[in-house]
């Protein structure tokens, strides 16, 4: 278990918090397709032991999610889109004041006219609430021995959270404590600790939901149980007192008022706003893009991705953990095949594979008379990255450091799709 929970812990760190996209949901048909392409892969792949077991988790779980990048931008580039030419004409929303508003377009295409711009003025971001505690001395054992409940109730559920003073403990010691009880208990709730620089410290309570809702006072309430130790305990730390309520985000669309319980929310299911800030007397205004730079932003995007991944297989090419340059040559691959066609059309290829964009030559590629076959090269090129991180993902660890143990006898083997090329469950040990 610890080899899987090191997995795991790795994975947590560096992905967990990354923003999901619409992509990263599937239909069954989607998930059949993938179940079907691992039994297929792993029928004969042959018995193997790894080499370096702490960095292949990392290298395989990199490889992995590197891949899924690369196919959420190809879909993108691809969804809802009738031709080549459509799929990166792809429309790119901007903000005139991305410091105080930021905006992604989330449309399909087939937007009504008259949303093509529009003016946002910020008055108010929505808030969270949050409860501050008493400011008590740190090195002080202000909080008798015993233990101790409270009851922390959200909007949508209701929680009991125990603790234990004990004599050796000093107030810092035990908000410290709280502070963790609550952070890992998963309750919409952060805890951190205030220290106001003089030798004392607050125990802060912040809720992660922000705004209120007509039918909502409070976003949280905590209170003690009914024993007296529990209430003079809650007395002394104060965290049951609001000190700043919850409030909704206050702008106004060409002049007219808007309120929102989030500072992230979607305009007509065409544009996702982001409120940063303030705008004071003046007004951000969101637009889209003209062509040729949405083009070429659709473009870095792909470039991007695909960039980083050469840059994750150029960092593992000379470790333990990696089957030498294997991954890298099989993605420069990619771009070295076509460089001709696409440094004639702004995609720059450097010796590595690596591309950048000469948006100069690009912007020359797209007028319509070279429009056709420059898009035409473009879709082959996002299709060919599509494929290549697709087979990848399926098989990241084709491309880790390992010892063949044994080959399958050919034509005779039984299926063996949870084996996942014993990526899916993070199972990699010593022995076979």
């Amino acid at each position: 278990m610890a080899r899987i929970d090191s997995a795991y812990a790795y994975y947590m760190s560096n992905y967990a918090n990354k923003e999901v996209s619409r992509y990263d949901s599937h239909k069954k048909s989607d998930l059949r397709k993938v179940y079907n392409q691992i039994v297929k892969t792993n029928k004969e792949s042959p018995l193997y032991k790894i080499r370096n077991m702490e960095d292949a988790k990392k290298y395989a779980i990199d490889i992995k999610e590197n891949a899924k990048s690369i196919q959420n931008v190809v879909a993108s580039l691809s969804d809802q889109y009738g031709s080549f030419e459509d799929s990166f004409q792809k429309k790119v929303a901007v903000s005139s004041d991305e410091d105080k508003v930021g905006v992604t377009y989330i449309g399909d295409g087939n937007e009504a006219k008259g949303t093509d711009s529009f003016q946002i003025q910020v008055d108010q971001l929505a808030t969270p609430q949050v409860n501050t505690g008493n400011y008590l001395r740190d090195n002080f054992h202000t909080l008798k021995p015993g233990s101790y409940s409270f009851d922390l109730n959200t909007n949508s559920a209701a929680y009991e959270l125990q603790f234990n003073v004990s004599p050796a403990e000093t107030n810092l010691d035990i908000m410290k404590k709280l502070a963790n009880l609550v952070n890992h208990s998963n309750l919409g709730i952060t805890a951190d600790i205030k220290s106001d620089g003089k030798g004392s410290s607050a125990l802060s309570l912040t809720s992660v939901q922000t705004g209120l809702s007509d039918q909502e006072e409070n976003l949280f309430t905590i209170s003690p149980d009914a024993s007296p130790g529990s209430m003079e305990t809650m007395d002394i730390l104060g965290i049951d007192r609001i000190s700043e309520k919850a409030h909704n985000s206050s702008f106004s669309l060409n002049g007219k008022q808007h309120a929102s319980l989030s500072n992230t929310f979607s305009i007509n299911n065409t544009f996702e706003l982001t409120l940063k800030d303030v705008t004071n007397d003046s007004a951000a205004t969101i637009s889209f893009k003209a062509n040729t730079d949405a083009i070429a932003d659709n473009i870095q995007t792909l470039a991007d991705a695909y960039n980083q991944m050469l840059s994750t297989a150029e960092s593992y090419a000379d470790s333990t953990a990696g089957e030498g340059r294997k991954l890298q040559n099989d993605l420069a691959s990619v771009s070295l095949h076509n460089k001709a066609n696409l440094q004639y059309i702004g995609l720059m290829v450097g010796d590595d594979g690596s591309i950048q964009i000469d948006k100069d030559i690009l912007s020359r590629a797209v007028t319509p008379e070279r429009a056709e076959n420059t898009f035409a090269t473009l879709s082959g090129f996002r299709d060919a990255i599509g494929n290549k991180a697709e087979s990848i993902a399926i098989n990241p660890m084709k491309y880790v450091n390992k010892i063949i143990v044994a080959y399958k006898n050919p034509g005779h083997n039984f299926a063996t799709p949870y084996i996942s090329s014993i990526y899916s469950g993070m199972m990699l040990d010593n022995y076979v």
